[in-house]
């Protein structure tokens, strides 16, 4: 019988999340991302689509969560959850699938006690709302808060997650707060724009329990913007705290790759993220963009 497979030492991520045959969003804006940052990512998909459902249609199955189970069952037979240095999840369709999701970040922590959990609750945006089940923002609240390391929520998803609807840089930092004292310890606010905050800019707030760093870039126009930043921030920010980067590097790292993925993205003019076009910049930004670590 053939033992458990050889496995080189270096940075191991199961990812579960959509996957897309036409353009970047979920596992198709998080795999390459991680795999150029030098990370080895074992996907798992939870849906099977043509194209994301920022089109007008899309073809193709939702995998149900006794498939994704049945996938990750037959990962665990390999032996190579021990191997496994972090889960990354990103938009979770229904609660079935996040009691899923629960039981393998247990059972991976349980091979391998210092895998981390990054957690991105997709869940609705500023303008949308949610777009998601009561189900599945229970879920994030009582079963993916607590397991996370990392949370990476917007703006909407940040205040939705918190008692706070306030909209300046205190009152989202104290937010921020809230959710750590529940489980992660860094919160990564993404894509954030705010009253008190430069109207040109778009930026990243990154908070511990006693820390934040808060770092921009020039705003982007687009005709449509691209679908995915998300996801590929979340993994990018991921793959710079598995490498051991300290938070204000981690931050100015993913938001620096970031800009030069939608800036040449921009430049092309097309609707979807120019990730194979930009994968240099994603390794080494031609533009670094600074966190700045603010007061207590």
């Amino acid at each position: 019988m053939l033992g458990p497979p050889c496995i080189a030492n270096g940075m191991n991520v199961i990812s579960i999340q959509s996957h897309v045959s036409f353009g970047h969003v979920g596992n198709s804006a998080a795999v390459f991302p991680l795999q150029r940052q030098g990370v080895t990512v074992w996907p798992v998909h939870t849906v099977l689509f043509s194209n994301h459902t920022g089109y007008d249609g899309w073809r193709g199955p939702v995998l149900s969560p006794e498939t994704v189970r049945d996938v990750l069952r037959g990962m665990e037979d390999r032996g190579i959850f021990a191997d496994c240095d972090a889960v990354l999840t990103g938009y979770i369709g229904n609660p079935d699938l996040g009691s899923v999701i629960a039981d393998l970040v247990d059972r991976v922590r349980q091979a391998n006690p210092s895998a981390i959990y990054c957690c991105d609750p997709v869940m609705g945006d500023v303008g949308r709302g949610f777009y998601v089940s009561d189900g599945v923002a229970g879920f994030m609240q009582e079963a993916a808060l607590p397991r996370a390391d990392i949370l990476t929520p917007n703006k909407f998803e940040l205040q939705a997650m918190s008692p706070f609807d306030g909209d300046s840089l205190p009152e989202l930092i104290a937010a921020a707060r809230v959710l750590c004292a529940k489980g992660p310890r860094l919160v990564l606010v993404t894509s954030l724009e705010r009253r008190d905050g430069p109207p040109d800019a778009v930026e990243m707030l990154l908070v511990s329990r006693d820390e934040a760093w808060l770092a921009a870039t020039p705003r982007l126009t687009f005709p449509i913007n691209p679908n995915g930043a998300g996801d590929m921030t979340a993994a990018l920010f991921l793959a710079a705290v598995l490498k051991g980067r300290d938070p204000g590097m981690a931050l100015s790292d993913t938001l620096s790759a970031v800009y030069a993925v939608l800036d040449r993205t921009r430049e092309l003019g097309g609707r979807e993220m120019a990730l194979v076009e930009a994968q240099d910049a994603i390794v080494a930004p031609p533009q670094r963009f600074e966190a700045r670590r603010l007061e207590s």
